[in-house]
């Protein structure tokens, strides 16, 4: 089965409706290691609501909001998901999340670009977020490739394929980061991440894995996601004051939980509360995230 252009595009996603407690919020923050040191004072707030100032919300929690759920995996869509990869994730946060409180996610498909039967295809799929009353909270998109997917717009007699987003920008090659951040991923980081929605058994099930080309499970992409913008957080908030108001990145290899992720952030010059950044693993001295920008609103006082 192939992709049908206009049937995916016009893919009926109901309202998500989602009520999280503060005990979901913590969780949400121990799925991404945060609590691995018990000593760490940047972790503690968001993993315990006993701390100064109360518990704190991780911004990334938004992706995990309002979530469809694996629908990729349905047979009516015609994708091929043991060849689904995630490709890109940007977030803009418009409002900051509350620690509990009850949300309304309101998914859809904003492009499907052809790269060619032998290069796959793209998806993309973008979320807003809200509360009840319609605050926006914020806008989620997610960059999807379908490896065994190409090929889509030659078939029967000619499908559209859409102008691919703009592209983000790459990190420096060359220049010595201005700040670093290291988290040990748990062995069983896949199996918890799992628990905020994402049922893919590509991140449980070794039989899976080994179908999709992997030895074994590998840790969401969303999950490095999360680490990655801890880490920029716990080394350049400080900097500036404000809260993280944006975060995009792409994903060029996997993780595998219980390899060490260093995360590596430079200044953007001239722009006050901007940084980039990438992640490799330690182990295998491998990229895993590039592209990356980061956005903190400046503290007005």
């Amino acid at each position: 089965m192939a992709i049908d252009y206009h049937s995916l595009k016009n893919r009926d996603f109901p309202p998500v409706r989602e009520s999280y407690e503060e005990r979901d919020t913590m969780l949400y923050a121990l799925t991404l290691g945060l609590g691995n040191d018990p000593l760490d004072a940047a972790a503690l707030p968001y993993v315990y609501e006993g701390a100064v100032g109360g518990l704190k919300v991780l911004p990334t929690q938004a992706v995990v909001l309002g979530y469809p759920g694996f629908w990729a995996g349905d047979k009516d869509t015609g994708i091929n998901a043991l060849k689904l990869l995630h490709g890109e994730q940007r977030m803009q946060l418009h409002a900051p999340l509350p620690a509990s409180g009850k949300v309304v996610g309101l998914n859809r498909i904003t492009h499907l670009i052809d790269k060619g039967a032998d290069r796959g295809a793209i998806m993309v799929t973008e979320r807003t977020l809200k509360t009840e009353d319609g605050v926006l909270l914020a806008t989620i998109q997610q960059v999807t490739f379908l490896k065994g997917d190409g090929g889509f717009s030659a078939l029967m007699g000619g499908q559209p394929s859409d102008t691919p987003l703009p592209s983000l920008q790459p990190t420096p090659e060359a220049i010595a980061p201005d700040f670093s951040d290291t988290c040990i991923v748990r062995p069983e980081a896949a199996l918890l991440y799992r628990l905020m929605g994402d049922s893919n058994p590509l991140h449980a099930d070794p039989e899976v894995a080994a179908k999709s080309g992997f030895g074994r499970p590998i840790l969401h992409g969303l999950a490095t996601f999360g680490i990655a913008a801890f880490a920029v957080i716990r080394q350049c908030q400080h900097l500036v004051g404000g809260p993280l108001v944006s975060f995009d990145v792409r994903f060029s290899a996997p993780v595998f939980p219980g390899e060490t992720l260093l995360t590596e952030i430079w200044r953007v010059p001239g722009k006050e509360g901007e940084f980039v950044l990438r992640a490799k693993v330690l182990e295998r001295n491998q990229l895993v995230l590039t592209h990356g920008r980061a956005t903190f609103a400046l503290n007005p006082t």
